[in-house]
């Protein structure tokens, strides 16, 4: 059993970036010599989120536009009358998605679907550095 850390970093802008960040996973797991087993994901932070999706702009347009259905930045947040930072959305957001993601590793490679990619969502107000966390566990 081999057990690897890894951590990929992005910067971002504000409001709703998503980033395909399945070239970087997988240049890892192919880095890793690990041919059964799985690679865990996690963003660190309440604002940032994972998920995966066909990354194109018409997907990528449609769940921005859910996301917006779901948690709309122009209602009020109790976080933003406590905090006064107006990111209250962006932590609705990245609850509803969820901070981690794992994806299978089978004969050395994500085991994705054709049309599904690894996405990094960051939902806050202004630009942040996001940490992507990796565990890669599995047989070589």
């Amino acid at each position: 059993m081999k057990i690897l850390s890894d951590t990929l970093i992005y910067n971002t802008t504000a409001d709703t970036d998503i980033i395909d960040i399945t070239p970087e996973v997988a240049e890892r797991v192919r880095g890793s010599g690990i041919e059964q087993g799985f690679v865990n994901l996690f963003v660190p932070g309440s604002t940032g989120a994972l998920t995966t999706i066909e990354f194109e702009s018409g997907a990528i347009s449609d769940l921005k536009d859910a996301i917006e259905r779901m948690a709309p930045k122009d209602i009020p947040y109790a976080h933003n009358l406590r905090w006064g930072d107006g990111n209250g959305y962006s932590h609705v957001r990245a609850a509803l998605l969820g901070p981690s993601l794992q994806v299978p590793i089978i004969a050395g490679n994500l085991a994705l679907g054709t049309w599904q990619q690894i996405v990094l969502c960051d939902f806050d107000n202004r630009p942040r550095q996001r940490r992507v966390l990796l565990q890669l566990v599995g047989e070589v």
